[in-house]
C-alpha cells in the first residue's frame, strides 16, 4: 500500500466486555456509549423487545397449572391413604 494506515483510534477504542465460545473475550470494538460490540448487544434494535410477549408464561408453567397438579396430587395421595387403611378381603 502508498499510504499510511491510520489504525491509531481503533486499536485504543474500548473493547467489547462479551466473552467468546472459546472463552476469550470478544476484540470487536464497543459501541460508542455502549459496553458491547454491534454483534453482542450494542446495537439499535438488539435485545428482548420491552414488554415481551414471548416471556409470558402460558400453560404448563402457570402459577394456577402448579397449584392445580398440587391439589391433584394430594387427593391421590389421601385417597391411596384410604385404601391401604381398608380391610382387605379373605379368600375362602
Amino acid at each position: 500500500m502508498s499510504h499510511a494506515r491510520n489504525s491509531r483510534p481503533m486499536q485504543a477504542s474500548p473493547r467489547c466486555g462479551a466473552r467468546t465460545r472459546n472463552g476469550t473475550a470478544c476484540r470487536a470494538p464497543a459501541l460508542r456509549g455502549k459496553t458491547r460490540c454491534r454483534m453482542h448487544g450494542g446495537a439499535l434494535g438488539s435485545g428482548a423487545p420491552i414488554e415481551n410477549g414471548n416471556a409470558v408464561k402460558q400453560g404448563f408453567f402457570t402459577r394456577e397449572a402448579f397449584e392445580e397438579r398440587k391439589f391433584v396430587r394430594t387427593i391421590l395421595i389421601e385417597a391411596e391413604t384410604l385404601l391401604r387403611k381398608l380391610p382387605t378381603r379373605t379368600e375362602r
